[in-house]
């Protein structure tokens, strides 16, 4: 039994640590730095090959500045694809499917974490309330199937927010005003009642377990369904944010996710929250008077 246990928590967070660095190999596959930018001096790197753009040693700064002479033809014929290529990872990120795909992996990433005290507090009722590993497996099952779907249709939001010119291929808000209203809008949603109820029941699963114990798979899955809706309704706006400082921003992924997971701790979480839209309320009053000065 201990072994199996085992087996399905090595595998519960395994699954975690690969969504973090497939995150992670997709943006150096797009020469991104952690802040999601693209990198120009690995752009460069890939363009320059063995060094044939580097001024030599002796060359006047005129000279290393007269793009004619300081690139040989075969260091252009290097750069051009490396350009092209780059060019086109930025296009294809930009079709709905590997959006949606990169969306669902980012989910696992961020919210799989914050699943760890629903998924105990589960175990601590299969043997009192006749749960099983089944039935477990189905409480993941349906969070997930929630997720994913908030990842479809945030997808579909970046694809609009991209075609009316508001956000970047990268995803990032084009206009410093729309980061701070975000930042501003996040916060201000911790004050209101919508937060309150779902997360009275995100950080206290056990409550919601012991008022809708079903068991079995189709429990499970039951359970997990509910239990992921009210997920989305308490951390929606900590996902949007990304909009403000770039969906392939591993600062904005991280604190997002640290901030979910230290909101859904039982002991700790319901003190958090009021104090953290204030941080959010602030740090977008920050970003406009950072833009007016």
């Amino acid at each position: 039994m201990a072994i199996s246990r085992n087996i399905f928590w090595i595998a519960f967070f395994a699954s975690i640590l690969a969504a973090w660095w497939w995150l992670y190999s997709m943006s150096l596959s797009m020469n991104m730095d952690l802040m999601g930018r693209m990198s120009m001096e690995n752009s460069m790197s890939q363009m320059s090959g063995d060094g044939d753009i580097a001024p030599m040693k002796g060359m006047s700064s005129f000279d290393s500045m007269n793009s004619g002479r300081a690139m040989s033809e075969n260091t252009k014929e290097v750069a051009m694809p490396a350009m092209s290529g780059s060019m086109s990872m930025d296009t294809s990120i930009t079709n709905f499917l590997p959006l949606a795909g990169m969306w669902t992996v980012m989910m696992a990433a961020m919210m799989l974490p914050t699943m760890v005290p629903t998924l105990r507090s589960y175990e601590d009722l299969m043997v009192s309330a006749d749960g099983t590993r089944i039935g477990w497996l189905g409480v993941l099952l349906g969070y997930s199937i929630v997720w994913i779907g908030f990842a479809l249709f945030i997808t579909a939001v970046q694809k609009g927010l991209l075609s009316f010119n508001i956000v970047d291929m990268m995803g990032k808000a084009k206009s410093m005003w729309v980061s701070a209203s975000l930042l501003m809008l996040a916060g201000a949603f911790q004050f209101t009642r919508a937060k309150e109820v779902c997360h009275g029941v995100c950080h206290s699963p056990m409550s919601y377990f012991l008022g809708h114990w079903k068991t079995g798979l189709n429990g499970g899955v039951r359970m997990g369904l509910s239990l992921g809706a009210y997920c989305v309704g308490c951390c929606w706006l900590f996902m949007v944010l990304g909009f403000a400082g770039g969906v392939m921003n591993f600062l904005w992924m991280g604190l997002a996710t640290l901030m979910m997971v230290l909101e859904k701790l039982p002991q700790l979480g319901h003190f958090l929250v009021k104090p953290l839209g204030g941080i959010l309320i602030l740090s977008g009053l920050s970003v406009v008077a950072f833009t007016i000065i």
